[in-house]
């Protein structure tokens, strides 16, 4: 008995340890996404035109792509600019290409016209709350953000279940225990019953 304690303890411990930041995460972004209408949040707007240059422009014109973003292109965007366009959907239509940007906490977009190169870039940035608001989404974040918000969860479980269970084990002492749980468990069920249509 007192190894299985030891061990429960233990993974209560490490699974509280790992799920820390994550937690004060969700939990501030959870409120700022709960108050988004009065948060006020102003955009930043900002663009560029850029004129490829005339040997990119002839080498994508003899050879004129309809889909995908080129590799000269693509290494030319982000030795010009800073954008990897990989992964990303290119929409090509008669000689011109856009290329959807977005990101946490803002959008971008480009679009290029192959007969004139001439490209335009248009980036909006949404700040620093938006962005923490799209991490808790999981907006526009990409795989590994989404493994990890997948393996944080496991976390969380593990650590709601083991502090379940030594609640369990130390609730003889406590007589608030069960009380207390209970009350966490219908106040929602409550709220979600009769104030949520």
């Amino acid at each position: 008995m007192r190894l299985w304690l030891g061990t429960l303890r233990q993974w209560h411990w490490i699974s509280s340890a790992l799920c820390l930041a994550g937690m004060l995460l969700f939990a501030v972004t959870g409120i700022t996404l709960n108050h988004a209408g009065q948060i006020e949040g102003k955009a930043q707007v900002s663009s560029r035109i850029e004129q490829l240059p005339k040997s990119l422009q002839e080498l994508l014109l003899a050879d004129a792509p309809v889909e995908g973003v080129p590799t000269e292109l693509a290494e030319w965007l982000e030795d010009r600019l800073g954008i990897r366009p990989d992964g990303r959907e290119a929409e090509w239509s008669e000689g011109e290409l856009y290329v959807g940007l977005p990101r946490p906490g803002g959008d971008a977009w480009l679009s290029l016209d192959l007969v004139a190169g001439e490209l335009e870039y248009e980036v909006t940035d949404r700040g620093w709350i938006a962005y923490f608001n799209d991490l808790h989404k999981g907006r526009h974040t990409g795989m590994a953000w989404s493994w990890f918000i997948d393996l944080f969860a496991v976390a969380c479980v593990v650590f709601c279940v083991t502090g379940l269970l030594l609640l369990h084990r130390h609730a003889a002492g406590r007589p608030g225990t069960w009380p207390l749980t209970a009350l966490g468990v219908v106040i929602p069920v409550l709220l979600a019953l009769l104030f949520i249509h």
